[in-house]
This record gives C-alpha cells, sequence and structure tokens, in this order.
C-alpha cells in the first residue's frame, strides 16, 4: 500500500514540473512562439522599411533626370541616343521574369521543387539577360562618346539606369542563395518568408523599370 501511495504521489500535482506535461514547459514554448512571432513581425516591418528608403531613392534620382534632362551641353539628347528596341527588349525580359518569379514562389510555398527551381531558373536567365542588354546598351553609348561626364543629362541617365541595373544584379545574387538555401534545408518556414520578401524586392524592381522606361526612354526618344 505504501509502496502504490509512493507511485501515486510521483504522478499527483505536487510533481508536475518535473515531468509530463509541466507547466514550465509549457510556458517555455509559448515564450519561444512569441519570439517567432516578434521576430516575423520585425523582419516584415524592416524589410518594407528598406523598400520604402529605396524607392525614396530612386524618387530623388527620377526628380534629378527630370531637372537635367535639358542640360545636355550641346551633345546628344535622349532622341539621338536610345534604341527603343533593345529597351523594349530588356522591359520583356524583366516582365516575364516578375511572372517566372511569382510562379516560383507558388512552388516554394506549395513545396513543388519542379516548380520552384524551374521558375528560379527562368527567372535568373531573364534577369540576366537584362544585365547583358543594359552592358551593351552603356558600352555603346560609351563607343559613341556619349559617356556620363558628357553632359549633366547623359549623367543623370547613367545614375538612374545603372542604379536600377544594380539593383537587378543584387537581386540575381539573392536569387541563387534562396535556391541554396531551399536545396540544402528545405521549405522551412523561415526560408520561405525570405523567398516571400525576395520576390516582393522583385516586383519592386519591376514597377520601377516601368515607370524608367516610361519617363527616361518613351519620352525621352519622342522629346
Amino acid at each position: 500500500m505504501s509502496a502504490f501511495q509512493g507511485t501515486a504521489g510521483d504522478s499527483g500535482p505536487d510533481r508536475l514540473g518535473h515531468g509530463g506535461t509541466a507547466p514550465g514547459r509549457l510556458h517555455g514554448a509559448e515564450h519561444a512562439v512569441g519570439e517567432l512571432m516578434a521576430k516575423r513581425i520585425v523582419v516584415g516591418y524592416g524589410f518594407w522599411i528598406f523598400l520604402l528608403s529605396d524607392i525614396i531613392m530612386f524618387s530623388a534620382f527620377f526628380a534629378s533626370y527630370a531637372v537635367l534632362v535639358g542640360q545636355t551641353a550641346g551633345g546628344p539628347s535622349g532622341r539621338d541616343l536610345f534604341d527603343l528596341r533593345n529597351t523594349g527588349i530588356e522591359t520583356a525580359c524583366l516582365l516575364l521574369s516578375s511572372f517566372t518569379c511569382g510562379i516560383a514562389s507558388i512552388g516554394a510555398q506549395a513545396h513543388r521543387g519542379s516548380w520552384f527551381y524551374g521558375a528560379m531558373a527562368i527567372t535568373f536567365i531573364l534577369g540576366a539577360g537584362f544585365i547583358g542588354l543594359e552592358a551593351r546598351e552603356f558600352a555603346g553609348l560609351a563607343a559613341q562618346g556619349a559617356g556620363p561626364t558628357r553632359s549633366a543629362f547623359l549623367s543623370a541617365f547613367f545614375t538612374l539606369v545603372g542604379c536600377h541595373g544594380l539593383h537587378v544584379s543584387g537581386g540575381l545574387l539573392w536569387l541563387l542563395t534562396m535556391v541554396a538555401q531551399v536545396f540544402a534545408k528545405g521549405y522551412r518556414a523561415d526560408i520561405l518568408r525570405r523567398i516571400l520578401c525576395f520576390s516582393l524586392f522583385w516586383h519592386a524592381l519591376d514597377i520601377i523599370w516601368v515607370a524608367l522606361f516610361s519617363m527616361v526612354y518613351l519620352m525621352g526618344a519622342a522629346a
């Protein structure tokens, strides 16, 4: 009887916290969940602040270009330099890459490797094609003597378009990092959040390019 009492005492209320489902463990689990939610909120707000600061920076570049677009110093203007066919191909590459990036995000959420890896590969190829066409355009302008030091107009042009190109190049490196992380660690919740942040960043670059294409190239060629 005493042995039975001892066994019952071990599993009684006074023994909670030393085994089984203990309040201490429940409190620790709740604390871990709270820390995870707080981290998600901080990461979300931090990324949106980054995107907004980027948009503000590009707004300043757009404003500078609008002021300096007529300051050619007797040199060539956008109408003399811009090739809309080449820029149209760049635009098509970037817009298609935004579509495939969305498919990759859907594939990651659904844990479909063929969708994710295939769409990411196409996104990378299209983004690299965009960068290649832009580099060829810059090299052609420099060969014509229309480099960034030729006039204030060209300085503003190279700064605005080149800054966007640097962002796309950084996005391609980020894309490779995401693919490597999924390959090594799988579709963990934190990695899926990073893929979502990458998708938002890539779509934001597409929106900026549409504004850039309209204001710089279309209006410049028609001026």
